[in-house]
């Protein structure tokens, strides 16, 4: 975390700049403002400047059900052209491993298993449309479509202040959020590892396909974020083979074993004989590298067994045989790769040691390799001067990390390249979305039209001579007026989103076209999110 110009710690990642969410008086433009105390009377009459509702005193009583509902309902007669203003916004809510604490991360966590009814209580709140978690060991993010961005902001906060046990004042100091193309830029950033603490790491690619997997089988995420994770996974997937992030090692331990695997014939990589010495944090790094890279056995020295037994539960992908330290020796002799991870105070390992070893296979290349990550080191220097082994320490290794660092670096910058590609399209797709809208109400507008003209025909034509042949005929005649009316008007109103001038120029049309035909399609959406938002509540 760097510190801002206003002293502010900013949290900062490839392509924008995630901001906590600030106290009052540090930045009150990102935090949400409060509702005015008249915003929802309880008594009197709410006037809204295109119509007016009696809202009657909220006895005591009231069930919070119906309490909601009437909320709704004064929200729809007096904030309708507030939103109609602008469309609903895309945010993303949360904190990661860049601004919180684990102790804060641990409460804030929501488990897989509880991911559908956390979205339930989300699209429950009253300025939110869609919602969807992303909760894993590193971070807790909320995604939501909100019909108001600060009163959808707050409500979040919250919810999430309730669900946690934190109070909103505490978890302003880490929490940051983001609008639009910052939300959506951050999503695909997440996707594509660029704000992992591994830079490139494939985990998280995973867990942002669980999210959609998750809602697939539950109540669905809704049309927005639906797309915008799958677009997403796209982008991870495409930052992951186009760019290659993902290669090189950037930890010593994961440096240990892959310079392991680069000495040893690539035919033999994976049944060379592997022994780890040490069974803490960085011996388990270790023989997790190890699975992951396909070793499917390995042997394990250490002082006590809990320990290897613990590594044993957690990593289940690989063999874990355990042998106690009085038989370290003996099972340095039957190794090819010796990795070694102690708190020892002196060398484990001596030139004589070494040299009393018997000589490894030349499958393996006829060299012992011992991979030292200790500090201070396990193994002597004066076993660099043993023929038959080759030694490698702490400061070789992160000549191997660095390099692959500033690797990763220079991939993150072509990754941020496809991001932007990718963040057009989606863009461009919700863009779209604003004239279906007026393709319905003016396929209606003419529907009404002619069903009106239609019927005064048949009354002139009289019930005697309006036959079934005739009435077919005439009703046909009309739709198929109607319809090469409207199929240049319609057609005009359509784009996929991939290019940008057309997408301007249906925009155009579209707000021409509800200028000349009196749709007001604005003020018809607004109605209908709040009538779902209404009828959610009664449900």
């Amino acid at each position: 975390m760097a510190a801002s110009a206003s002293g502010l710690s900013t949290t900062s990642f490839i392509g924008a700049s995630v901001r906590p969410f600030l106290h009052k008086g540090s930045g009150d433009a990102l935090r949400p403002r409060s509702l005015p105390a008249n915003a929802f009377p309880n008594r009197g009459v709410v006037r809204g400047p295109r119509s007016e509702l009696e809202i009657t005193h909220l006895q005591d009583n009231t069930s919070s059900r119906a309490s909601s509902i009437s909320v709704l309902e004064q929200l729809k007669v007096s904030a309708a052209d507030r939103y109609m203003k602008e469309r609903s916004s895309i945010a993303v809510i949360g904190l990661s491993v860049h601004t919180a604490p684990v102790e804060m991360r641990e409460k804030l966590a929501v488990p897989e298993a509880q991911w559908p009814r956390a979205i339930g209580e989300l699209c429950s709140l009253n300025h939110i449309e869609e919602a969807a978690v992303l909760s894993t060991c590193n971070r807790m993010e909320i995604y939501v479509v909100a019909l108001s961005w600060h009163r959808g902001i707050r409500e979040v906060t919250e919810w999430m202040s309730k669900t946690s046990g934190i109070p909103v004042s505490e978890l302003r100091q880490h929490l940051f959020m983001l609008r639009d193309t910052d939300a959506t830029r951050h999503l695909f950033q997440v996707s594509a590892g660029l704000d992992s603490l591994v830079l490139g790491e494939g985990q998280i690619l995973a867990q942002v396909k669980q999210v959609v997997k998750v809602g697939q089988g539950g109540r669905g995420l809704g049309k927005n974020v639906d797309r915008l994770f799958k677009d997403a996974i796209t982008a991870g997937k495409r930052v992951r083979t186009e760019t290659n992030i993902a290669s090189g090692a950037v930890s010593v331990s994961s440096a240990a074993v892959e310079l392991s695997l680069m000495k040893i014939p690539n035919s033999q990589s994976l049944s060379a004989r592997m022994l780890v010495i040490g069974a803490g944090k960085m011996g388990k790094l270790v023989i997790k590298h190890l699975a992951a890279k396909g070793c499917k056995k390995v042997v394990v020295v250490n002082r006590s067994v809990e320990r290897v037994d613990a590594i044993r539960e957690e990593i289940k992908e690989i063999e874990i045989i355990y042998r106690p330290f009085s038989e370290m020796l003996s099972s340095a002799a039957e190794a090819d790769v010796v990795f070694t991870s102690t708190a020892s105070d002196t060398p484990l390992f001596m030139k004589e040691d070494v040299e009393a070893l018997p000589q490894v296979s030349d499958l393996v290349g006829g060299l012992r390799l011992f991979l030292d990550i200790s500090v201070p080191r396990n193994v002597g220097s004066c076993v660099s001067g043993v023929e038959s082994a080759r030694v490698y320490n702490v400061d070789d290794l992160k000549e191997v990390v660095e390099a692959n660092k500033e690797d990763r670096l220079r991939k993150a910058m072509d990754a941020e390249a496809i991001i932007i590609e990718e963040l057009k399209r989606f863009e461009a797709w919700r863009d779209s979305l604003e004239t279906v809208p007026t393709i319905k109400k003016l396929r209606s507008y003419a529907d009404r039209i002619r069903a009106a003209e239609l019927e005064k025909c048949f009354q002139k034509i009289g019930e005697d001579a309006l036959t079934k042949k005739i009435r077919r005929a005439v009703d046909d005649l009309s739709n198929g007026i109607v319809n090469k009316l409207l199929h240049g008007p319609l057609q005009h109103l359509r784009c996929d989103g991939s290019d940008s001038r057309t997408l301007d120029e249906t925009l155009e049309n579209m707000h021409a076209l509800n200028r000349m035909f009196s749709l007001d399609t604005e003020k018809s959406i607004i109605e209908q999110k709040i009538k779902a938002k209404v009828e959610k509540a009664q449900n």
